[in-house]
């Protein structure tokens, strides 16, 4: 049975900057070392995939995915009871119409701190989403 998000699980990453529940990303650079990062682009982008505009094509997260493209994002909403995990594989995609898809739907904040459009599209294709909302625990994969 194929991954896909629920419906859930899009409004509250789709929902998360504005709710004030940004999603940490989580990657690992050419060194070995973990980062963790707060990211406000975090979007749903596909029934088992999700996407983030990176406004710094040369910072770390986009560095760090030619060597080892696996993510792990976190959305935590306190209030709701709710925590996602999504682990997947991440590229970047330099195709325009994917370009436009990403920066269109990432929330305005985010947008207005990268008007010139300077920024890369990433698409995460998941491999496995666990955690627990209103529903109980909750276990996605293929």
């Amino acid at each position: 049975m194929p991954l896909k998000l629920t419906d859930a699980m899009v409004e509250a990453v789709n929902g998360a900057l504005m709710n004030h529940t940004p999603v940490v990303v989580a990657y690992v650079d050419g060194g070995g070392r973990p980062h963790l990062s707060l990211r406000g682009s975090v979007q749903v982008f596909g029934p088992d995939q999700l996407a983030i505009w990176v406004r710094n094509p040369e910072g770390g997260l986009v560095s760090a995915i030619p060597n080892n493209g696996h993510l792990a994002l976190f959305y935590r909403d306190p209030a709701k009871r709710t925590m996602y995990q999504f682990h997947g594989r991440a590229r970047v995609d330099a195709s325009e119409a994917v370009r436009d898809h990403v920066y269109t739907h990432t929330a305005e904040p985010e947008r207005n701190l990268d008007p010139e459009r300077g920024g890369v599209a990433i698409v995460v294709d998941l491999d496995l989403v666990e955690g627990r909302d209103a529903t109980g625990m909750v276990l996605l994969q293929p």
